[in-house]
């Protein structure tokens, strides 16, 4: 871990034990299929949404995809997955505080369905921002804002 580390990051480098191969457990074969799941560590999260270049964007199912390509598994959890995510923005934001200009890109990974994720730092209003900022357009539809056309701006890890 590195030195003067306090709040998210010091999260995000607490390696916990991660990774961890799992069962797939029956009730979750449905859904998941049959074999294995990895529990990635936070940094694997990090580093793989850090890969997103400026105008493109990925998915918390890509990042799935790519950890359980990784580990050689049929997937990745998705609820760990998520919550790694949200480290891994919350500290790119205390890095942002801290005046670092290089920082994890944690608004250019949205949803599989192109829906702003609103547990990212600074809400849906920050995100938008953010995305407004890379030429992304942002659609309102019901009550949830999406990138238009995302699907046209994902990029492959």
């Amino acid at each position: 871990m590195k030195k003067n580390q306090s709040g998210f990051r010091k999260k995000l480098y607490d390696k916990k034990d991660f990774p961890k191969i799992k069962t797939i457990p029956k009730k979750l074969s449905k859904s998941w299929g049959k074999g294995k799941f990895v529990l990635p560590s936070p940094l694997e999260v990090n580093t793989l949404m850090k890969k997103v270049p400026k105008g493109k964007l990925t998915t918390i199912n890509e990042i799935r995809r790519k950890l359980a390509k990784k580990h050689k598994t049929t997937t990745a959890c998705p609820i760990v997955t998520g919550i790694f995510a949200w480290i891994a923005a919350n500290a790119a934001e205390e890095d942002i505080k801290d005046g670092r200009k290089k920082v994890t890109p944690y608004w250019r990974t949205i949803k599989s369905d192109g829906k702003i994720n609103e547990k990212y730092p600074g809400g849906i209003f920050l995100q938008k921002r953010k995305l407004s900022n890379e030429n992304h357009k942002i659609v309102l539809r019901g009550k949830n804002y999406f990138v238009k056309d995302f699907e046209n701006k994902l990029t492959k890890l």
